[in-house]
């Protein structure tokens, strides 16, 4: 059985992330969706908060998890026995520090491998920090992320949106 990770922070998730995952899970018998607790940072969405979002908006993928983790990825990946981290990549500034991440990860454990999916070409532009961006001006995020994270986004920076 060939399992992978899709790391990341998803804060909060977008339309983007959801591609990649929905063709990793079609490539792997089992995909661990991580979401980073990352101390270093402040995110819109707690740790819980994101794992929640991502279980509601994945509850139709059989074969996705949703965990948290902290610490370094590939021993988080040895400790749910994935061999593969899944990487995605919007555009070529992307692949430079990508690269960067998976040769450190494979120096720290060499049973690791990195897999990179493009993002399909109407989400290359997408980022969770543009959604946050044009959410805290009460901008239309519609086509960037699902309803129930357009709404739980909206309702973070106290704008309502006729919900």
């Amino acid at each position: 059985m060939k399992k992978a990770i899709y790391p990341g922070s998803f804060d909060p998730v977008t339309y983007g992330h959801i591609d990649i995952i929905e063709r990793a899970s079609d490539i792997f018998d089992e995909l661990i969706v991580a979401v980073l607790n990352n101390k270093a940072k402040t995110p819109l969405f707690s740790v819980d908060e994101r794992v929640n979002i991502l279980n509601k908006v994945l509850g139709s993928l059989p074969n996705v998890r949703v965990l948290s983790y902290e610490g370094l990825l590939v021993d988080f990946a040895v400790s749910n026995g994935a061999g593969v981290v899944v990487r995605g990549l919007r555009a070529v500034t992307d692949f430079e520090y990508e690269l960067q991440l998976a040769q450190t990860n494979s120096v720290l454990n060499s049973g690791v491998d990195t897999v990179f999916l493009t993002t399909s070409l109407k989400y290359a532009y997408l980022s969770s920090s543009t959604v946050k961006e044009v959410a805290s001006y009460g901008g239309d995020i519609s086509k960037f992320v699902p309803p129930y994270v357009e709404e739980l986004t909206h309702e973070k920076f106290g704008i309502k949106k006729g919900y």
